[in-house]
Formats: structure tokens, C-alpha cells, sequence
């Protein structure tokens, strides 16, 4: 009889982990990865404007910490960010972000246009760039 209450138990602690919706549903943390990835094409793309990069892994590592506070595993975190169905989500997603400032993804001069004005700003994506 002591294996019922067990068994309660084990399902109880194991519903909340069971719970947790997709990384890509965490908008905080899936709109600030948008951000890097955005950053990370600008400075690809456009001669004259470079990345942060201790600034983009400090990024990166808080992120991180912050998938593990709320609970997901490395290896949640790690299938996230190496998945190619995500990769390609998440070049839709920074695309449609683009078009809507205006920016067409393709459009090279747009894109460095775009970059030197999120600088200027000191936006969440321009802080990542110089």
C-alpha cells in the first residue's frame, strides 16, 4: 500500500517539469535570442559595423542561466538552439520582425541602414553591434 502514496507523489513532482511550454514559447527568451540572431546577420552583412561579442555571450550565458531557472534542462536548452526546425522558425520570425520595421532581410543597404539606426539607439539588437 505504501507504493500508491509513492506513486502520488512522484506524479505530482514530475507535472509541473511536464508542464513547462517549449523554449520557443518563452517569449522573453525567444525574442532575445531573435535579437542576437538579427545582430549576428547585421554584423555578417554590413562592412563597418561589428559585434559586441563578449557582450553577445554575456547575452547568451544570462539567457541560459535564466532557461535553468525556470526550469529546463541543458538539454532542452542545447535541442532549442541547435534544432534546425527552430533555426528556420527563427529566421522567420526575424524576418517578419524586420518587415515590419520596414526591412526587407534581403535588401543589404536596408539591413546596414537598419543596423546603424538600432546602434544609434542602443537597442536590445544595436547593443550587440559597434
Amino acid at each position: 500500500m505504501r507504493l500508491i502514496p509513492a506513486l502520488a507523489l512522484l506524479i505530482a513532482l514530475a507535472a509541473p517539469a511536464a508542464a513547462k511550454p517549449p523554449l520557443s514559447q518563452v517569449r522573453a527568451i525567444d525574442d532575445a535570442l531573435m535579437a542576437i540572431a538579427i545582430a549576428d546577420e547585421i554584423r555578417k552583412t554590413c562592412d563597418g559595423i561589428n559585434a559586441r561579442m563578449i557582450r553577445a555571450m554575456s547575452r547568451i550565458n544570462s539567457l541560459r542561466a535564466e532557461a535553468k531557472a525556470l526550469g529546463y534542462t541543458n538539454d532542452e536548452i542545447d535541442a532549442y538552439t541547435s534544432s534546425k526546425a527552430e533555426k528556420k522558425r527563427m529566421r522567420s520570425k526575424a524576418e517578419a520582425y524586420l518587415a515590419s520595421q520596414g526591412v526587407d532581410a534581403r535588401d543589404e543597404a536596408a539591413l546596414c541602414r537598419f543596423g546603424r539606426d538600432e546602434i544609434a539607439r542602443n537597442t536590445a539588437i544595436g547593443s550587440l553591434l559597434r
